[in-house]
């Protein structure tokens, strides 16, 4: 098939969260197993090649583009997106691109979004490249199926496009002001927008988006059905429900050739499920780097996360310094955000000086080592789309505590000690009794070794490869072109 997928982020040249790595490793995938996979991102300034070949795509060059009453020109670099044959595009617009950050508050904030997904379209038209399945990826691509429909109707290059949009995190929904109508471009079709919001002054790209897709998916089976409630919808559950029959759940696949604890090189002692000994060393050789006592027997909690309100910390408020004041576990936590779950940790830390460690930052290699040498993983989202983190813990034999919500609902099977079964720790209600009554269940769990070990190696079974999800995709398309 011939699949275009158009997002805001790709790793590793352009990453805040988990929508990088999806998209990554999902067109490496559906590459491997025989499709035309053409992958766009904007060329922002922050992109780091490294020595990585970069070509113009000569036909591609300075296109002017109209948004508005703002002429832009945009053109088209290509680079090898690594661990594959795939070669990424780069849309190349200097006046909206080459700035500090991905994402800003700027005036011209939709412009960015506009000209990329516009500067799709336009690329696979000079290309002469008729896409079966245009793949979009949250609100920053959200335009991209209605703009098929109205401003590039016409093409019968785009006969027979059908569009998939994937929703990652609903809460970020590209609002935008009803006074940017005219720098859509859209003329007479400004009428396929959503009246209500016209008339509230307000336009949404995720929302245009979910109006207009032949398909809708999102990142876990839990999630799917969760985003079409008041809860979890963020504003979009009444236009979820009615177009429920469209939408499914897929669960994120894992990249285990950069997540597998027998040949990770940023482990100093590699291990598997049938020798998990050397998973005790890693812990060692942790803490012994972060200067922190190794006492034999004392479980290891681990946090790798974003440190923000959805990620649901303040649920471990009480529970971590008993748990710690009573000497029952030692603490590594590594993540950045939110000043009041940051300050926790640092107040930990000090607390409790050789039992926390906080380090206020962002390592991929930290976070595989701590990955490895944790015996628990904290992860207790009040909302989670999907969750990689909680996959990762359970392949290199971590445990996690996690909440039943989205992807951690899908993944993450509750331990039940007397049958032997289950994968991890899972709480219903996202407050503060239930990640204690969590803790303690992990805490006590770890007593039995045995059982843990029995524990480990289930969670090391689970397999959520790309290799099986990327399958359930290629279907999805299938289904999408018939």
């Amino acid at each position: 098939m011939k699949i275009c997928l158009a997002a805001s982020e790709v790793a590793p040249f352009a990453k805040t969260g988990g929508l990088a790595d999806v998209v990554a490793a999902l067109s490496r995938d559906l590459s491997r197993r025989g499709h035309d996979v053409r992958t766009f991102l904007p060329f922002y300034s922050r992109i780091d090649l490294g020595e990585a070949p970069l070509h113009a795509v000569e036909f591609l060059q300075r296109i002017p583009l109209d948004i508005g009453r703002q002429r832009y020109h945009f053109s088209v670099a290509t680079t090898p997106l690594p661990d594959s044959s795939l070669w990424v595009y780069l849309i190349d617009c200097p006046a909206l691109f080459h700035r500090s950050s991905l994402y800003g508050n700027d005036p011209d904030e939709h412009h960015r979004f506009i000209l990329f997904s516009r500067a799709v379209l336009e690329s696979c038209q000079r290309m002469g490249w008729a896409p079966e399945v245009v793949h979009a990826n949250d609100w920053h691509t959200g335009l991209l199926p209605l703009y098929l429909r109205s401003l590039y109707g016409w093409d019968r290059l785009f006969a027979d496009t059908k569009t998939l949009l994937t929703i990652h995190n609903i809460a970020y929904q590209g609002i935008f002001p009803g006074s940017i109508l005219p720098d859509l471009g859209l003329g007479d079709h400004a009428r396929l927008l959503h009246q209500e919001d016209l008339a509230a002054d307000q336009i949404g790209f995720l929302k245009t988006g979910i109006l207009y897709a032949d398909g809708l998916s999102t990142v876990s089976r839990t999630h799917a059905r969760e985003i079409q409630t008041e809860r979890y919808g963020f504003g979009l559950d009444r236009l979820l429900r009615a177009r429920s029959d469209r939408l499914v759940g897929i669960v994120n696949g894992v990249d285990y050739g950069d997540w597998d604890p027998a040949g990770d090189p940023h482990l100093p002692h590699p291990y598997g499920a049938d020798d998990l000994d050397p998973k005790e060393s890693n812990k060692q050789h942790l803490l012994e780097q972060l200067a922190m006592p190794y006492r034999q027997g004392l479980p290891l909690l681990g946090v790798v996360s974003r440190l923000t309100h959805q990620k649901g910390f303040d649920l471990t408020f009480e529970a971590l310094p008993e748990c710690l004041a009573a000497g029952r576990a030692q603490l590594i936590a590594l993540g950045t955000g939110e000043r009041s779950v940051e300050r926790f940790f640092q107040g930990l830390q000090q607390r409790f000086p050789g039992q926390v460690c906080f380090i206020r930052a962002y390592s991929n290699e930290l976070a595989h080592l701590i990955e490895a040498a944790a015996d628990i993983f904290l992860m207790p989202s009040r909302y989670e789309p999907c969750g990689l983190n909680q996959m990762y813990s359970l392949k290199y034999g971590t445990p996690p505590i996690v909440r039943r919500t989205g992807g951690l609902a899908d993944t993450v099977e509750p331990w039940d000690g007397s049958r032997r079964e289950g994968t991890g720790f899972v709480f219903e209600h996202a407050d503060v009794q239930g990640f204690r009554w969590a803790l303690n269940q992990a805490l006590e769990a770890y007593g039995d070794r045995a059982g843990w070990r029995r524990l480990q190696q289930n969670g090391m079974a689970q397999d959520f490869s790309w290799q099986r999800q990327g399958a359930l995709y290629e279907e999805l398309y299938r289904r999408l072109a018939s």
